[in-house]
């Protein structure tokens, strides 16, 4: 148990990762890693919103979830961790801290200076090198936006 999936998803809590990977899952806690969104109480109360009931929802800043990342991952509940972008993931797991451990790109959609690299992946330059320095942090970084699609590795999408 522990973290089931970590996710890049700029929606975070909503339908797709609810019902979609929530189905699969069935975590009994979302946490959201999100410097700005930890900082907003109605934001995190809007957004907790879209939890279905019976599940909880944390919101964190990286710096926090830096210090509590050892203590999801040895949780006895299951849990699926989110973040807006490729760089509230990056600093999550620099100095090795999500080494060997998967992270899933799911929602990076259409938006000045992204190029579309899937349906629902659009990426910009700085996004490709972030994913690139996740690899060199020991992620194992693939895209996919339900857990019945195929999985796409960073290799595939960095062409």
């Amino acid at each position: 148990m522990g973290i089931v999936l970590l996710r890049v998803d700029e929606r975070l809590i909503h339908g797709q990762v609810t019902i979609g990977w929530g189905a699969r899952l069935e975590p009994s806690l979302y946490v959201v890693v999100d410097d700005e969104l930890a900082g907003s109480q109605w934001e995190r109360e809007l957004m907790a919103l879209g939890v279905p009931p019976g599940v909880e929802a944390a919101f964190a800043t990286v710096l926090d979830a830096r210090e509590r990342l050892d203590r999801w991952r040895g949780s006895d509940q299951e849990i699926i961790l989110l973040t807006r972008d490729l760089d509230h993931m990056l600093r999550l797991a620099r100095g090795g801290r999500l080494r060997g451990a998967h992270v899933n790109l799911g929602g990076l959609h259409h938006a000045p200076g992204r190029m579309e690299v899937l349906p629902y992946l659009y990426l910009t330059e700085e996004d490709q090198e972030r994913i690139r320095e996740l690899e060199r942090e020991g992620v194992d970084v693939v895209a996919r936006d339900l857990p019945t699609s195929p999985a796409r590795s960073a290799s595939d999408i960095l062409r």
